[in-house]
């Protein structure tokens, strides 16, 4: 109740306290992620998905510094042992990974139709029949294949709208039947050819970090492969959130594989730089595990 300044007594209008557990709670309970609501046709994002002003508000904004760099893109063509041109390729990576922590690698023996499909099978997935999609909704890590929304749900700041598909490929790949039929061959066969170029990749940076070529390998850095796989439905208001926010990655290497749209931004010295999809290009991210060398691992988020 206030009163006037004539005595008038009327009613506070109050607004009703945001719940943000109960609405993180309810919009889990749906399993249809962020493609299900824009599948209701809403117009308004969720609370629950607005992030805070400052993080917002260099969404799009780079620097005229940031706007000279660029992520180095290599050539992988000859980087077998042996070859002429292995010298100078690992030369390359050992200054990108000095510099950036980024790389982009072409000419790295993935088929460009197998990136392609490999991008499509994820499209099928998360554009299938609802009911499908929801017997694969879950946050039990123990499965070798989940599908669901923002891995931090429950203890992120603000919810970022995009929906995913995680599945453990090594060293325990899943049963074949485990996998989405929609999706299934697509990543067994995607799968076999990034562990190869995950095999070259760590012999380079061995001999980057002027070891024997098989160094880190020996170690057993190269047994594992997390696939993930995003989904970036239309947002109905793109200002007031992030389709992947600011993080580092807690393996040794991440293999990206961009589509067309673009959105990709990695953080360096303070500056937000892009780096622009290259047809039959893998984005190269050193991550934390490899922080024991003397690289230079940064952040990186896609708008």
């Amino acid at each position: 109740m206030v009163v006037t300044s004539n005595g008038e007594e009327i009613q506070e209008q109050t607004k009703p306290e945001y719940d943000r557990k109960s609405e993180l709670k309810a919009f889990d309970d749906t399993k249809t992620g962020v493609k299900g609501l824009v599948d209701a046709g809403v117009t308004k994002i969720p609370r629950i998905f607005i992030h805070d002003k400052s993080k917002l508000s260099d969404i799009s904004t780079t620097s005229s510094a940031a706007s000279l760099l660029s992520v180095p893109i290599i050539d992988f063509e000859g980087v077998d042992q042996g070859s002429a041109q292995r010298a100078g390729i690992i030369k390359k990576v050992r200054d990108a990974c000095e510099k950036l922590g980024f790389f982009q690698v072409v000419n790295h023996g993935i088929a460009k139709y197998l990136m392609d499909d490999m991008i499509d099978g994820v499209r099928r997935f998360h554009e299938q029949d609802t009911e499908v999609k929801k017997g694969f909704y879950s946050r039990d890590l123990t499965r070798k294949f989940i599908y669901n929304c923002n891995f931090d749900l429950y203890t992120g700041l603000a919810t970022n709208w995009r929906d995913t598909i995680s599945c453990i490929m090594a060293p325990q790949p899943p049963d074949p039947q485990e996998l989405p039929a929609v999706c299934r061959d697509i990543m067994i066969e995607y799968s076999k050819h990034v562990m190869r170029l995950g095999l070259v990749l760590f012999e380079i940076l061995s001999e980057a970090l002027g070891l024997n070529p098989n160094h880190l390998k020996d170690m057993d850095c190269a047994e594992g492969l997390f696939v993930q796989g995003h989904y970036y439905p239309a947002c109905p208001e793109p200002d007031l959130t992030f389709g992947t926010s600011e993080h580092g990655d807690n393996s040794f290497f991440t293999i990206l594989l961009q589509d067309q749209m673009g959105g990709l931004q990695i953080l360096h010295e303070n500056q937000w730089v892009d780096v622009p999809p290259l047809p039959g290009a893998l984005v190269v991210n050193i991550a934390d595990l490899l922080q024991a060398s003397p690289y230079n691992c940064d952040d990186l988020r896609g708008i």
